[in-house]
């Protein structure tokens, strides 16, 4: 391991520690803190952010997107483009699972994002990333908190914009919800583009 690879290391150990120690939201007391080693490769050249963890997934597992019906069809749909989870990063925009008065899974509050907002971004500026892939629209606004942009899901999906020295590639969360609006073919469809975007600025080493 290079002296580079291993104060990368370094870092992520004492944002993994800070996150695990995080008390902001109340909700969230008790919750699993999804960070570390289970959310992928430290070094990849695109990082998936989606919107929270599941109780039924990674609020269990500590593996973003797995074990539930969300992690289950994200899985089929990297798989599909030949990707692995060890080869690419997954977070949230909060990093713990919210729920409401009967205990099933919650959007998370404008406030509870900002909250998590520095640890995103603080990730983000860790693993650089090439392209930063938004799952779904809380993860479009938990992103434009770190810098602004003017991307719409409905009208951006599997577009690729410039944002923050990289590139932003929108695309629906893979919740069962979201596959009422934008259906498992399309969805498959748009990770093809994904694929194929990457391939090209990964060969050239392009920026947005």
């Amino acid at each position: 391991m290079s002296k580079q690879q291993d104060e990368r290391e370094t870092l992520f150990a004492a944002l993994t520690e800070q996150a695990q120690g995080c008390q902001l939201c109340p909700r969230m007391m008790g919750r699993t803190r999804v960070l570390g080693p289970l959310n992928g490769s430290i070094h990849a050249a695109v990082m998936f952010v989606a919107e929270a963890p599941g109780r039924l997934g990674a609020d269990r597992t500590a593996a973003p997107l797995q074990s539930d019906v969300s992690g289950r069809n994200f899985t089929q749909f990297i798989a599909s483009i030949g990707w692995r989870r060890e080869d690419v990063f997954i977070t949230n925009a909060v990093l713990c699972n919210p729920r409401d008065e009967r205990g099933c899974n919650a959007t998370p509050s404008r406030r509870e994002v900002g909250n998590c907002n520095p640890l995103l971004r603080a990730t983000i500026d860790l693993i650089q990333p090439r392209c930063v892939v938004a799952l779904g629209a809380t993860a479009l606004h938990a992103l434009a908190r770190i810098a602004p942009h003017t991307a719409s899901l409905s009208r951006d999906v599997a577009t690729a914009l410039p944002w923050y020295g990289r590139y932003l590639f929108p695309l629906y969360h893979p919740g069962p919800r979201a596959l009422i609006k934008r259906n498992r073919e399309q969805q498959l469809a748009d990770y093809a583009r994904l694929t194929v975007f990457c391939e090209v600025i990964i060969s050239t080493n392009n920026y947005g």
